[in-house]
């Protein structure tokens, strides 16, 4: 994961290291765009099932009636619609590891069946009158503080303990200021390359800007700011100019000095913030 020497994720990663040895559920806290799945990627790869899959779902983008189907899969005539077996993301993991993020918005309905199959390690397709042992390791990760979920009644207190072996929270880009240039450095070669524009590089008084900017988004913002920029500016150097008003906004802390910073000639495209 990329960092800093001194950055607050040094011990974020060390106790990783040392939790992907062992085979605990691990529960990542933190706000999106942080690099949760990325962590979770780094623990199964460190960890004695690296050979085996890693198989991410994210919760919060299926409907609750057909979550249940995605991950522990289904038989044919389950239900309108099921034409076929489906073999679900757990069985599908068997022997690695199951990412669950944002498992923080899942229905207590839901929650009853997880727990099942990670109590049991065994789960029931749907519609199916007999059980299916697996073998997975489970890392959930949710931006919400499931402790008042768990006190609000919305999520359930047996589940909570059950996916809590380990709790590892991965701080916002704003309190990893220090980052930001070994992170902007790499995303740039990344979506540079992606873009068919590899070679472009930082101008020198560009990396001040990103990092007056409080980055609500975290590094999945960052990484979209930086596709904007190669996107709406020509040349082999980004200079402050090609960042959005809101960025420039960040660096002078209000808008007294934006006109200033945002270039005042060249093509509409290159003047307006899109």
């Amino acid at each position: 994961i990329e960092r800093a020497p001194g950055s607050p994720l040094d011990a974020v990663c060390e106790m990783a290291a040392r939790v992907a040895r062992y085979d605990l559920s691990v529960l990542v806290l933190g706000e999106s765009g942080t690099g949760k799945e990325l962590l979770g990627r780094a623990i199964h790869y460190g960890s004695p099932r690296a050979e085996g899959p890693f198989v991410l779902e994210n919760c919060a983008a299926i409907p609750d009636t057909l979550l249940e189907s995605e991950l522990f899969g289904h038989k044919r005539g389950a239900f309108t619609g099921a034409f076929e077996d489906h073999i679900g993301l757990f069985q599908r993991a068997h022997g690695g590891t199951v990412f669950l993020d944002e498992i923080g918005e899942t229905s207590p309905a839901f929650q009853v069946k997880l727990l099942r199959v990670l109590q049991g390690g065994e789960l029931r397709p749907v519609g199916s009158p007999r059980p299916i042992p697996v073998d997975v390791r489970v890392i959930a990760a949710t931006h919400r503080n499931l402790e008042d979920e768990v006190r609000a009644g919305r999520f359930r207190e047996d589940l909570y303990y059950r996916l809590t072996g380990i709790t590892l929270n991965m701080p916002p880009l704003r309190e990893r200021v220090g980052d930001i240039p070994p992170l902007a450095r790499r995303l740039l070669r990344e979506v540079g390359a992606e873009l068919g524009r590899p070679g472009v590089v930082w101008a020198d008084d560009a990396m001040g800007v990103l990092m007056g900017y409080p980055w609500p988004g975290n590094i999945r913002e960052l990484r979209n700011e930086i596709a904007r920029a190669l996107a709406l500016h020509d040349g082999e150097t980004l200079p402050p100019g090609a960042f959005s008003a809101r960025v420039l906004q960040g660096r002078t802390g209000g808008g007294g000095d934006l006109l200033s910073a945002v270039p005042q000639t060249g093509t509409l495209s290159e003047r307006l913030d899109v």
